[in-house]
């Protein structure tokens, strides 16, 4: 029985032969070469671990502390619990402040006094500075400047709240 040829060239090459119709070459019984004292395992050309390659690049364009803050975001619930989590979402992220959408304003009131605690356990884990400070809103109100009932000069319906 033939020993196995970790890089595979062997039977890629029988591969090709049996598709193009040729007569399959017998597999060859060569040892794959030893790499040399202090050569690192791998060539230029061999095949890299998806998740090395990925650090690799993310390393390269300096994308590190972006990708590690979307990861730590994506773990929002533990950040700030699962209750809160659960009325929250963060939405931006830019100049160091973070900004998180609450679906009321008791929710937006309550993350605005845990502020301080996320935005040091952010810092803990991505390094000191990279959040400055987070900013928490409430949910969108309505607009009542389209629509039918919409004014274009003055006020519009709400000229009627007392």
């Amino acid at each position: 029985m033939p020993e196995h040829d970790p890089a595979g060239i062997d039977l890629a090459r029988l591969i090709a032969r049996n598709a193009q119709g040729m007569p399959a070459a017998p597999l060859s019984r060569k040892k794959p070469k030893k790499p040399k004292p202090g050569a690192t395992s791998r060539s230029a050309g061999d095949p890299q671990p998806l998740g090395e390659a990925l650090d690799e690049l993310i390393a390269s364009r300096g994308w590190s502390q972006e990708v590690n803050l979307h990861n730590l975001l994506g773990r929002w619930p533990d950040l700030v619990g699962p209750a809160n989590a659960e009325h929250s979402r963060p939405e931006d992220f830019e100049k160091k402040v973070l900004v998180v959408r609450t679906d009321s304003t008791a929710w937006a009131t309550n993350l605005r006094l845990l502020a301080p605690a996320i935005v040091a356990r952010l810092n803990e884990q991505l390094g000191d500075g990279t959040v400055a400070r987070i900013q928490v809103k409430g949910p969108d109100a309505p607009s009542w400047k389209h629509g039918r009932r919409s004014v274009r000069d003055g006020r519009g319906p709400r000229d009627t709240y007392g």
